[in-house]
Order: C-alpha cells, then structure tokens, then sequence
C-alpha cells in the first residue's frame, strides 16, 4: 500500500526538491531527469493505482526557505508569500491591474500604447504574423519612432522585439520580412532578437523540415510592455490573436519596476539569441556562445547565468525597496509621505513572475505550479484552463491525487487551433481527444467524476487559446490567485519551450471580482463533458492517431 503510494508520489517529490537546490545544476539535472523516467514508466501503465489519493500525504510541503523578517510588515501578509523565496515580490495595488475580456480589446489597447510610448516598447512573441492587421501594429511603430525623430529635444525611445527564429522565419514572407523596413530606418532604436533553441542542431536542424522543427523548442513568451506598462497574455501578434482566438490578458499600468523586470527579461534572452541584421542575416552578440554551431553546454550554462543574474538582482532590489519602505529610520507618515507628492496607495495586491526554460534548467514555474496544486487545501476550487489539453504527468498526479475540486476548461476540436489544418497537423485536435478521453477514463476508474470535472470551450467561427488557473479558498466564492501568461501546464511548455506567466496575489475584492468574471464568461462558453461525449461520431479517432499520440505527445 505504501509502496503504492510513494511510486505515485516520486515524481512530483523529485520535481519539488529541485526547488531547494539552489546552485546545483548538477544535482537538479539528474532529479529532473529521474523524475522523467519515473514519469515515463508510470505512463506505460494503463491505469494508475487508486492509493494516488494519498499522493499528497507524502508530498513535501512548501519550500521551506526561511522568510525574512519583513513576513510580518505592515503591507499585509498572504499564504503565498513564500513564492518570494524564489523569484522578486511585486506590490502594487489592485487598481493598477485591469483583466481584459476580448481580441479587440487587446489589439486595441496596443496600438494605443504604441501611439504613445515615450520611453520604450518591448514586445516578446512566438511570432509576428504577415497580414494587415500586423502590418497595422508595425505602421503605428514606425509612426511613433518617426515623432521621436522630429521632437524638439532627442528622444531615446528604444523598440525591442524577441520572437522565435524557427516560426519567425517560416515561409517567404515572414516576421523578419516584416520588421526588417524597421530595423533598416531606425538601426540605432529597434532590436529584433530571434531565440533558436540550443536543442536544434546538427543533423537534427539539417533534416527535420520547416513547421516540423518547431516542435523541438520555442520562444514562447507572451509580454507587451510600453513605458512602465505591462500586458501579460498567451495571445501572439497575429491576426487572428486581434479577432477571433480567445485568450487571456491583464494589463498592469505604472508598474514601473515590473516593467523593468520584463524589460530586463527579455534583454537576456536576447542577448543569448539571433540578432536580426538590415540585410535579413542573422548574427549573434559579440562574445556569446552560438545556440546551435557552439558547445551546447557552454551555451546553455552562459543562458542559466545570463537570465537568473535578472531574477536575483530585481529580487535584491524589491527586498531593498521594501526594507526601505517599511523598515528606515526615516520612514515617512503616510501625511508626510502625501505631503512629499508620493500619493501612491498601499499595496493589496501582489505581481509574482514566474519563469520556465527547462533547456537552461530553470523550473520557476514548474516548482511553484505544483507546490501550488499541492498545497491547495481540502474544500478548495481551482478553476485550470488550458487551449491544448496534454498534462505533464505530474500535474495530472496531482489533480488526480488531492481533495481539491477542479473544473478543467479545455478547447473542444472545433475550436481547436489546429482544427481544419492541412496535412498530418490536421490529426492534432484527434489527438488531444485521444488524451481528454484517456484522462477522462482514469478520473472515472477512480470514482472522481465529481470533484473533476472537464469542460469543453465552443464558439462559432472562434478558436480557443485561454490558459491558466484561478484559485478559490475553502468558502470562498472569489479568487484570490491566479496564473496567467504563456504556459499550457503541458510537456512542451514544462520541458522545451521557454516560458513566462506571472502569480497574481490579491486581497482586493474588486480586482477578486475582475477575476471571477473574466473565469465565469470563459466558462459559460463550455459544456460539461460526460461518457456520452467521446461517443459522438464527430469524437471517433482514428487508430493510427491513437498509435502515434503516445510517440508524439511530448512534441505538441
């Protein structure tokens, strides 16, 4: 019975003491890749055993790293705050974050804050898309580098865009044909950096063909940051992201030090990617290591340091702030404090980000995910979303293994966005049929129909894209948490893409009831899915797709 028990547990044990290793690459990789193997044994089971519930019993708890004494300052004090232990704590409050609802609001609000940067536009994506509503987003760029021009004082207005080099680079007519008149009329004022995965070389790179090399490893953040404003979304700069295609999306105004942040985020990965030349060559950064023709290594290692000196220094830095703000000798009254012009409120809510690139050996998110689904106590509801349904093992362990309740939103194949595609990527949305109705199966082998329950999203002419997770306390009928951003708990997310999201922490009912709304207008598109689902003519997968699902699963 124990034995059950821990074999259920194992993986999710090992993942979670790579939160404790700090500074040991060495160590942290074999758990991981223990812990992979532990994964890949168990999914050749058919069915896992019924002692999984007691899977968190065993689980560890929160990483206990001990908290500083500013856990009791006067900003108030949250469950959640160990999160802090591991990546910079963000005050802010809840009226500086508005939830968007639609594409066009999105799409709108962009070209909005591009007409009217001052500072700076950073804007990371998998892909800039070639139509003309793209065409639109670069025109208002180019409009707003133009009057930085002809100001009366210099303006030092700096554009910096990091997409991925495989999607970036698909086809004649692409994001880089698309940026390069940029690139070319602004050379001292726009950056376009191009991320190649250091997993994509040799004959590997020489073999697998276009689209098909995308799945070893992307660029996969989705940050669109303006002045010190900030938009954290899973939606890409394309047409149909402006339109049609339903994602999330939260937009942080005057958050400076966010803004820098992410700002600084994106220029390390920048620095360790393709740099993108007047001439539509590519080059990399004087002194870097090459992603694919260099030591792969001493790459990745240079990537590790690059990116995590961001996350330590702004950690330093919020901890200063805060040790300033609440700890001086020459702490102002707030009358003081409203006297001196600083009218800025006090903080209810906290800005977490957490950051995923398992090719550098940074498992952020995945640590804090899965502390966060094993923590979450009896009579709790988490309300997770995701656009393509493929669980890591240990998220489905968890899920499986607690006494939570989950409401799992998922896309239905009509609105999947590989849905109608030509080709072999046309059997996708089988595919992940094949996984919901797998998933489905085991939720019902362990009698946990009620407490998990899956949901499909449908809209006429829409695709669906939302990805996250809402957090509802025992007794609660309001969120206090969510994740939102670009990761889709899935295995590419966890394992080859690189990935950002951010952890919202909020005491305000007003922000709580933005968020509730945003969860109940996604779920009200969705029908419950039942037995009687998989039994739809339009629900019967093909035997081969079901043959080759568990050889490409990992891939999509």
């Amino acid at each position: 019975m124990a034995a059950a028990a821990a074999a259920a547990a194992g993986p999710v044990f090992w993942r979670r003491l790579l939160g404790l290793l700090p500074g040991r690459p060495g160590l942290a990789a074999l758990l991981g890749r223990l812990s992979d193997r532990l994964g890949r044994n168990r999914d050749r089971r058919r069915r896992r055993s019924p002692w999984l519930l007691l899977a968190p019993l065993l689980s560890p708890a929160a990483p206990q790293v001990p908290s500083p004494p500013c856990c009791l300052c006067p900003e108030g004090v949250h469950r959640f705050q160990w999160i802090r232990n591991l990546v910079p704590e963000f005050g802010v409050s809840s009226s500086h974050v508005r939830v968007l609802s639609s594409p066009g609001e999105f799409f709108e609000l962009m070209k909005g804050q591009i007409k009217v940067a001052k500072k700076r536009v950073v804007m990371a994506s998998l892909y800039l898309g070639v139509g003309p509503l793209e065409q639109e987003l670069v025109d208002c760029l180019e409009s707003t580098l133009e009057k930085s021009l002809q100001a009366q004082f210099p303006s030092d207005l700096k554009v910096s865009i990091l997409l991925d080099f495989t999607r970036g680079s698909r086809g004649r007519k692409n994001s880089r044909t698309m940026l390069l008149p940029l690139l070319q009329r602004f050379p001292e004022q726009v950056r376009v950096s191009l991320f190649h995965t250091p997993n994509l070389r040799g004959l590997l790179r020489l073999l697998i063909p276009e689209r098909f090399n995308e799945t070893i490893g992307l660029q996969h953040i989705k940050v669109y940051l303006f002045d010190n404003n900030v938009i954290l979304s899973g939606a890409n700069l394309s047409d149909s992201y402006f339109t049609n295609r339903q994602d999330r999306y939260v937009f942080l105004q005057d958050c400076a030090e966010i803004a820098d942040f992410f700002t600084e985020l994106v220029d390390a990965v920048g620095d360790v990617s393709l740099q993108l030349q007047g001439d539509n060559t590519v080059q990399m950064v004087d002194g870097m290591v090459h992603p694919y023709k260099g030591d792969r290594a001493a790459y990745c290692k240079a990537a590790n340091k690059r990116v995590m000196d961001v996350i330590h220094s702004a950690r330093t830095r919020q901890q200063m702030l805060h040790a300033q703000t609440f700890h001086s000798d020459s702490l102002l009254t707030q009358e003081e404090a409203a006297a001196a012009g600083d009218r800025r409120p006090a903080p209810d809510t906290w800005i977490y980000p957490l950051i995923q690139m398992k090719p550098f050996e940074i498992q952020i998110d995945e640590i804090v995910t899965e502390t966060l689904l094993t923590e979450a106590e009896q009579g709790a509801r988490v309300y997770l979303t995701t656009g393509y349904f493929n669980l890591t093992q240990a998220y489905m362990d968890l899920v499986l293994g607690t006494w939570v309740k989950y409401q799992i939103l998922l896309a239905s194949p009509e609105v999947n966005g590989f849905f109608g595609a030509k080709g072999v990527a046309g059997a996708i949305p089988a595919a992940y049929v094949h996984i919901e109705r797998q998933f489905y199966s085991e939720v019902c082998s362990l009698g946990q129909q009620e407490r998990v329950q899956l949901q499909e999203y449908w809209r006429r002419g829409w695709t669906f894209h939302a990805k996250g997770l809402w957090l509802y306390l025992a007794g609660s009928s309001l969120p206090c948490l969510t994740l939102i951003g670009s990761p889709n708990f899935g295995y590419r997310s966890v394992h080859r893409d690189l990935e950002a999201q951010i952890a919202i922490v909020t005491e305000s009912r007003a922000l709580q009831q933005q968020l509730h709304q945003e969860q109940e207008q996604l779920y009200l598109r969705s029908g419950v899915v039942s037995s009687a689902t998989f039994e739809q003519p339009s629900r019967q997968v093909k035997l081969w797709v079901k043959m080759v699902t568990p050889l490409i699963k990992n891939f999509f």
